[in-house]
């Protein structure tokens, strides 16, 4: 098997491209060679089959997600409080917004996991360690709520962020770009408010 790390990493997102912009059923090992610009047959060389494929592609848009430790660093300065909470979930969103070609990806690959059990169980691991993760990160800052709350601060967001990726005319409406995004910041520190206490 292949073994040049670039050209991998450049394939697999490739197919992560793939992903969101043709589905899982557009993920073929000829449409990543192309959407990468590089001969036919070049996917099957670095790649096993299409299961390696979608495994590859779920942990690369995991490395993706995960925030800059200096950044989560920088954030952090301020004191603990509801407004430092929404302010994070603002920036979760922003970054998600940065790599929407990554949060399509995901998407399609959680939808294809209800049919592929291996890549259901390859996708339940990190996103069950992160959820851990940030659980913790939340006690441990000194952050306002307690797991109950993170756990509701959790769904809520996940299903903003669905609604705000695939229908967000359901809850932003036919806005110009600056009202949506004054509208989503106001649904984020809506979510925020409601859901964690006060400092």
């Amino acid at each position: 098997m292949a073994r040049n790390p670039e050209r991998r990493t450049a394939l697999v997102d490739a197919a992560i491209e793939v992903l969101a912009d043709e589905g899982a059923r557009g993920l073929t090992f000829r449409a990543v060679d192309a959407r990468a610009g590089v001969p036919v047959g070049t996917s099957s060389n670095y790649f096993a089959n299409r299961d390696d494929l979608f495994m590859q592609a779920a942990a690369r848009i995991t490395v993706r997600m995960t925030p800059d430790p200096a950044k989560v660093e920088e954030a952090m300065r301020p004191t603990p409080s509801r407004e430092l909470v929404a302010d994070l979930m603002r920036w979760l969103v922003q970054r998600m917004e940065d790599d929407r070609t990554g949060y399509l990806a995901m998407l399609e690959l959680r939808l294809e996991a209800t049919r592929r059990p291996a890549l259901r169980n390859r996708l339940t691991q990190p996103v069950r360690a992160n959820f851990d993760e940030s659980a913790r990160f939340h006690q441990e800052a000194g952050l306002p709520g307690d797991a109950d709350a993170f756990l509701v601060l959790y769904l809520a967001m996940t299903g903003l962020l669905l609604e705000h990726f695939t229908l967000p005319g359901v809850l932003i409406g036919p806005e110009n770009d600056l009202q949506a995004e004054a509208t989503l910041n106001r649904l984020v520190g809506t979510v925020v408010t409601r859901v964690i206490p006060p400092s």
